[in-house]
């Protein structure tokens, strides 16, 4: 006889429960009291989630809530809706992960970071800089190489081509790394909208070697930017090249328990 596989379930029972004295609105206590369900275990990834109609009653709310709590968990990728079926839990897909940039936000915030400007000048733009700048090859942009360091150790070796003003020299800020720390906590200049990002394996060519000071051929990080103004006009092209055992990204894929 084939025995029913019996669901696991928490081995203490957790008092679940919306708080009318909470300054948190009902559907957002009702969005993290199923999501806390998920992490626990109470529901699959595949199972059906209660009926509007069920957590109304459960909760004592009013469906407006509960279909509005519903709507946040299917826009965060929680839960999927089967017309005339139900809501259901979402599986696991890995082509879903996102990577954030967090240790590079810690290595531009860290006070012992500091920057090296290794050239300033202006030069004429070739083919390819042209193209990434939206310029006729032959005028004029900036170039800027930088080294950044952590305490003595260097970390970064970035170059960066930008659209040359006449109009607007170059400010101190923007040679050195407090530019670069803006861009990752929020407070960069405000003459960027948005900005694309591409990381590639690559390995350390000897110029490199030279300026980070290791091995040529070492497996290493390319991380290229372009940054557009309000405009939607590419303003800042560049990519920074960092030791491959000196950057990791890391992410994690489906609910975690937060309680």
């Amino acid at each position: 006889m084939k025995m029913e596989k019996k669901r696991r379930l928490p081995t203490t029972e957790v008092l679940m429960e919306i708080d009318r004295n909470s300054y948190e609105p009902a559907y957002m206590q009702l969005v993290n009291l199923i999501k806390q369900q998920i992490a626990m275990g109470m529901f699959r990834p595949g199972d059906q989630l209660p009926s509007e109609s069920q957590l109304c009653s459960r909760y004592h709310i009013s469906p407006m809530t509960v279909r509005r709590a519903i709507n946040i968990l299917i826009d965060q990728k929680i839960a999927t809706a089967s017309q005339g079926k139900g809501t259901f839990v979402t599986s696991i897909k890995l082509g879903s992960a996102a990577f954030h940039l967090k240790e590079l936000q810690d290595f531009f915030m860290d006070k012992n970071t500091t920057v090296k400007i290794l050239e300033v000048r202006i030069v004429p733009a070739n083919k390819r800089t042209g193209k990434k700048l939206g310029v006729k090859s032959g005028e004029a942009i900036i170039y800027i190489r930088r080294l950044l360091l952590q305490g003595e150790e260097p970390f970064f070796y970035h170059k960066e081509y930008l659209i040359y003003d006449p109009a607007r020299p170059i400010v101190e800020s923007e040679l050195e790394v407090t530019s670069l720390r803006g861009l990752f906590n929020g407070t960069g200049s405000s003459e960027f909208k948005k900005g694309d990002l591409n990381i590639e394996a690559t390995v350390i060519t000897r110029e490199e070697t030279q300026v980070l000071k290791t091995q040529e051929g070492l497996p290493a990080f390319r991380i290229e930017h372009i940054f557009y103004d309000f405009a939607e006009n590419p303003v800042s092209w560049g990519w920074f090249i960092c030791r491959g055992d000196k950057l990791r990204f890391t992410t994690t894929v489906g609910i975690q328990e937060t309680f």
